[in-house]
């Protein structure tokens, strides 16, 4: 079990929001609907939801998590909580149920601030990502068999248009553009940077 609380954080970058600056950005539509639209899901592609939470502390964070390695899909990658959505349910439900069922997060916490723009990622998913917001301390229960490991990323990086970089690679033999975030020890790349950087251009002026 792991508690996430206020004031067990790197240093304060000069360029971050404050709590309240963030959830003042995040509650004006414009900003939401200036990023990127939604990629409407080709036929017969798996419908999926992930929940981006950002953690109000004096230093506002990301909540990340490094996957499994025995998964079947997305093994050892950096991840936002998320999952399938089931039928009947809405993007909104599914984020909140695999965040309970993947960190233990209490679905009653979150304060849902909107969506990114969707996403179809390289493996075949249709990704709609689901802003919410956490007042610290927040306990956490990861689940071992999904979660290897949790951590925290300064949303102060996000405010730097200079931090995530353009890269290329190739993906089941073809030649591929991606982003990536830096981080001490992960790698930040693949669909999870590039929901960062739609949740960055959200956030700057």
């Amino acid at each position: 079990m792991t508690a996430l609380a206020a004031g067990s954080l790197p240093a304060l970058l000069p360029s971050s929001l404050s709590p309240a600056e963030v959830e003042e950005r995040l509650s004006d539509p414009s900003r939401l609907a200036r990023v990127a639209g939604d990629v409407q899901p080709p036929e017969g592609v798996r419908r999926s939801a992930v929940l981006v939470p950002i953690l109000l502390h004096d230093a506002p964070t990301i909540l990340l998590t490094l996957r499994a390695a025995t998964l079947s899909a997305h093994a050892g990658q950096v991840a936002f909580p998320g999952g399938r959505i089931e039928p009947g349910e809405t993007p909104e439900a599914a984020a909140l149920r695999e965040a309970a069922e993947e960190v233990g997060l209490d679905p009653r916490l979150p304060r849902l601030a909107g969506r990114l723009p969707g996403m179809v990622t390289g493996t075949g998913f249709h990704v709609v990502p689901v802003v919410a917001l956490l007042d610290p301390p927040v306990t956490l229960t990861p689940q071992p068999a999904e979660v290897a490991e949790m951590f925290e990323y300064p949303l102060s990086r996000l405010l730097d248009p200079a931090a995530p970089e353009r890269r290329s690679g190739v993906f089941g033999g073809r030649n591929r553009e991606y982003w990536q975030w830096p981080h001490e020890t992960q790698t930040i790349w693949g669909a999870t940077a590039a929901m960062l950087r739609s949740l960055a251009l959200a956030l700057r002026d």
